[in-house]
């Protein structure tokens, strides 16, 4: 099978030959055997190259200064993800003897030795671009990273009292010999392995943990290593990271003892949680107790200095008991996602210029703030970070105050520390509602915050849902029943993201307030479904996972080849995060041999192969990463002319329309519908952060990149609006100032990763 030629991404050393094939193109030669593992890209090795096109944003010179840093600790912080729980997954496999295969074909042990190949080239690219690119540009800017070795007396002097004063009370040495056993290691720890020596000669291993809770690269203020007034100045823009200045003082841990040498390393532990919903008789104890039990998982990376000795590697590695093939050798600073704390440093030059997301016109004063008059008028459509999240805020702190609300319903998958959402059903309790929230506790990495509330929530009094058994509720959506002229009225809220004020400021989602009687209708037989033992409803509107999500989607693309064979133009547009079920994928295939035009907008991971002669010719997939994490799933189809959109929470993973509570919506007005196909249009023409997948698995980007007047779809979309918005301004409730009940609750903020 031919190998096609493999672009080499700017500031990455060249592939290996063995790297160039990880996913080599499937032969010229048109095929009909869609099961065939070679149309098909790895998960993995996919998800790593959208890796990659983070690490070609911190490339990117048109971005400013501090966000080409910000994309290098984005870059550090998914590779750690990856390896929690990618990696572990395929760990376990082997360990366990499971001869799984990926998508295409590949066993566990050969994922795992491009993946590590992969992932070397993407970690010695990251410290490149910092060391050759960015560091100049910083010092040119006068902010500097000094080693603590080269600074004056003074300045030494003036960091030993702040190490004193701030750092010395919080750190632990701790030794290893036969009467204490080897330290435990936590999970994304940095830490130095230190060699002390006694006075009988003899050499002793101990280890220092780096403290995560205090600033990891400290200013060196106060002292110049000169006189003049010119580099006072840049002295008070000049850090040093905190593990030098612990290693410059590991004397004071160790008095008596000779400090021989010291190394930074850090571990990543499995972060799986195996939960055994079947066996357990409360779920909520059953998290808690998977979450004690994660901090000891085993160890699935180590990375270590360069320059550490083999003798005190061979320490860490038996006692941690790790491969030799999971020790990743880097240059300092080892845990590049600690530059978040330098990307808080206060220059707005350096960054994105700011921006005040803004409220849509449907909220006008003659309505007096009263948003279920608004949602009886039309349906709103609300388009994150462009656009307010307030409108959502505002429609459950109303939904709380109002005396005609009977009952609140809603999901919560991730709500972040200090909610607003969480507070206005806080309130509502308070005024006697009914509140029914289904808290996911499963939910990967949040699970302690979402644990912390539902206690909260259920001390209150709220009815919680602590998740269904077998699968995750990941599904957006909340109901409010009102009571109006004699009859009850249901509002509806659905979105693409998690109900969170932060990231619906840097995640770009939709959210539709309605208040259709159908959708109401289907809300409740949903809600009625996770709450109690209601069987399975066919919905109405929703496409819902597990009930008929799969089967509806496979009906409407079928419908679209059906129509394109009947002599009609077929076209689907599918914007998403993730792109891997194979029955989906390969419906998407049938389409593209029907000549059904395909264009999909996949943020991550795409297991598809398009330009596969026969099977994929119609089929362009682009990936877009740039200022905002594109995380809203959209879902056209032309349908003949008679075109229908949907929105949602779901990807086409197998995960999501088989293991998972999801729903998919209906857009109908068709006002929206045309604003949601202009939005698609924009994503479609970005020249400057899109980049198209190849029948190789790897990306290119668009010829337009770099150019001044290339589009960028997202700085296009902070810019220009519909007409029907304008610049925000509370929605407050003129009735509720009259009832004295307008004030604010909790503000707060939150930083949870995607779902």
């Amino acid at each position: 099978m031919p190998t096609t030629r493999v672009r080499k991404p700017d500031g990455v050393e060249p592939r290996t030959d063995t790297a160039t094939a990880l996913v080599e193109a499937p032969a010229v030669a048109p095929r009909q055997d869609l099961d065939d593992p070679e149309l098909f890209i790895n998960r993995e090795l996919s998800l790593l190259e959208f890796q990659r096109r983070v690490l070609e944003e911190a490339q990117d010179k048109t971005n400013p200064l501090l966000e080409r840093l910000k994309f290098l600790s984005i870059l550090s912080s998914n590779l750690d993800e990856f390896f929690m729980v990618r990696v572990a997954g395929l760990l376990k496999q082997l360990a366990g003897g499971v001869a799984e295969v990926g998508i295409d074909g590949r066993s566990a042990t050969e994922q795992l030795q491009l993946i590590r190949r992969m992932v070397r080239e993407l970690s010695g690219g990251a410290h490149t671009v910092l060391r050759e690119e960015l560091l100049p540009e910083f010092e040119r800017e006068g902010i500097r990273f000094l080693d603590f070795t080269s600074l004056s007396a003074e300045q030494q002097a003036s960091l030993r009292d702040y190490f004193l004063k701030s750092v010395f009370p919080v750190l632990t040495p701790l030794a290893f010999d036969p009467g204490r056993p080897f330290p435990h290691i936590s999970n994304r720890s940095l830490n130095l392995a230190v060699m002390v020596g006694d006075r009988q000669g003899a050499e002793h291993f101990a280890r220092v943990k780096v403290p995560d809770t205090l600033p990891q690269v400290v200013p060196i203020c106060c002292v110049p290593s000169k006189s003049d007034a010119a580099e006072d100045a840049r002295s008070q823009r000049s850090f040093v990271w905190l593990e030098q200045l612990i290693a410059a003082n590991l004397g004071l841990l160790f008095p008596g003892l000779e400090i021989l040498e010291s190394y930074p390393f850090r571990l990543i532990r499995d972060a799986e949680v195996a939960i055994q919903e079947l066996e357990s008789d409360d779920l909520l104890e059953t998290v808690e107790e998977a979450m004690k039990q994660r901090r000891f998982n085993s160890a699935v990376r180590l990375q270590v200095d360069s320059n550490m000795p083999e003798r005190i590697l061979e320490i860490l590695t038996s006692n941690l008991e790790i491969d030799s093939e999971d020790v990743y050798r880097v240059d300092n600073p080892i845990g590049l996602a600690r530059l978040m704390d330098v990307y808080s440093i206060d220059r707005p030059d350096l960054k994105d210029k700011p921006f005040v997301p803004l409220i849509p016109a449907s909220f006008d004063p003659d309505l007096e703030g009263d948003i279920f008059a608004v949602i009886r008028r039309e349906d709103v459509l609300l388009h994150h970070p462009f656009e307010s999240f307030q409108p959502v805020v505002e429609f459950l702190r109303q939904a709380a105050r109002d005396p005609d609300v009977l009952a609140i319903k809603m999901t919560l998958y991730r709500v972040g520390s200090n909610s607003p959402i969480v507070a206005a059903l806080l309130e509502a309790i308070e005024k006697g509602k009914q509140v029914a929230v289904l808290v996911e506790l499963k939910a990967r990495f949040d699970e302690e915050s979402n644990i912390e509330w539902a206690r909260k929530l259920e001390d209150a009094g709220v009815h919680i849902i602590y998740g269904m058994v077998g699968v995750k509720v990941h599904s957006k959506i909340a109901l409010v029943v009102r009571r109006e002229s004699g009859t009850i009225r249901r509002y509806v809220h659905l979105g693409t993201g998690n109900y969170n004020t932060t990231t619906a400021r840097i995640y770009t989602d939709f959210g539709l307030l309605t208040c259709n009687e159908q959708i109401g209708e289907d809300a409740t037989y949903f809600f009625n479904a996770l709450t109690g033992y209601s069987q399975k409803h066919a919905p109405r509107k929703l496409l819902a996972a597990p009930v008929n999500m799969r089967e509806r989607m496979e009906e409407l693309i079928l419908r679209e080849i059906q129509r394109q064979e009947s002599g009609e133009r077929g076209h689907l547009i599918f914007k998403m995060n993730a792109l891997e079920d194979p029955q989906m994928i390969q419906l998407l295939y049938r389409a593209s041999q029907a000549g059904v035009k395909v264009d999909l907008l996949v943020r991550g991971l795409c297991c598809l192969r398009p330009g596969v002669p026969g099977v994929s010719e119609h089929v362009r997939v682009i990936s877009i990463v740039g200022r905002f994490l594109e995380h809203s799933r959209i879902y056209y189809f032309r349908n003949g002319g008679a075109e229908e959109l949907y929105l949602g929470s779901a990807d086409l993973m197998r995960r999501n329309l088989s293991h998972r509570v999801e729903i998919i919506f209906p857009i109908e007005d068709p006002k929206l519908c045309a604003r949601l196909k202009d939005i698609l249009a924009i994503y479609m023409k970005d020249a400057a952060k899109a980049r198209h997948l190849q029948s190789d698995g790897y990306y290119v980007r668009d010829g337009g990149s770099g150019k001044p007047d290339a589009m960028n779809s997202q700085a296009y979309l902070l810019t220009h609006h519909p007409s029907a918005v304008k610049p925000g301004k509370k929605l407050t409730s003129t009735a509720a100032k009259r009832r004295g009940q307008n004030g604010s609750r909790n503000g707060g903020r939150a930083h949870p990763p995607a779902a």
